[in-house]
């Protein structure tokens, strides 16, 4: 059975957005686009809510042939370009034809969500990752859905934005912490305890 992992960035005060919803106020350094990669790299699907979706499918594509990009975010695009991708939106449309995305990736109405994420969670391959999409994954974790949550957490505080996480949260168990040379984030990993 494939985990789900949803793998995100944060304040030390608990926002994934600072005021008017904008998540590049976070420290987005060298350990957080390595860390990403790895949890790409782990995977061979991607979940993705439809907000994300239209931001990600506009932007990382390109990536990999731009060489103003570092060598790990070229090779995060390259790799996000191959993987499979499902976007759960009642208004997402699929990429057109010609797009790098448009033959690996699937739009799934919000309301067959929980009937998706089980069969694909079924399935054989490697992990599932959720990168951003708060809606989606907060949603999921409401429903025991959430296997793991991967954290890493800015040395800012914000006091204002968007919360990363909704009321009711599940208990959580601590996997590991890390830190990184040259940066002041902190990863920290942990178990959801009441999974479906």
């Amino acid at each position: 059975m494939r985990k789900l992992i949803v793998s995100t960035i944060m304040s030390l005060d608990g926002y994934v957005a600072g005021p008017g919803g904008n998540p590049m106020v976070l420290p987005m350094d060298a350990s957080f686009d390595e860390f990403n990669l790895d949890e790409l790299k782990a995977a061979d699907v991607v979940l993705l809510g439809g907000t994300s979706y239209g931001m990600f499918s506009g932007f990382w594509p390109g990536v990999a042939g731009d060489a103003s990009f570092s060598a790990t975010n070229r090779e995060f695009s390259r790799l996000y370009n191959a993987v499979d991708k499902v976007v759960i939106s009642d208004r997402a449309t699929p990429p057109p034809a010609g797009h790098p995305w448009a033959n690996n990736t699937r739009i799934v109405k919000r309301a067959k969500a929980r009937e998706e994420v089980v069969k694909l969670k079924e399935g054989d391959g490697k992990g599932i990752v959720t990168f951003a999409s708060g809606t989606l994954w907060n949603d999921l974790l409401a429903q025991g859905l959430v296997d793991e949550l991967h954290l890493m957490i800015g040395a800012l505080f914000l006091r204002d934005g968007t919360p990363a996480v909704g009321a009711g949260a599940p208990p959580l168990r601590r996997i590991d912490v890390r830190t990184f040379d040259n940066s002041d984030n902190v990863l920290a990993r942990y178990a959801v305890q009441n999974n479906a």
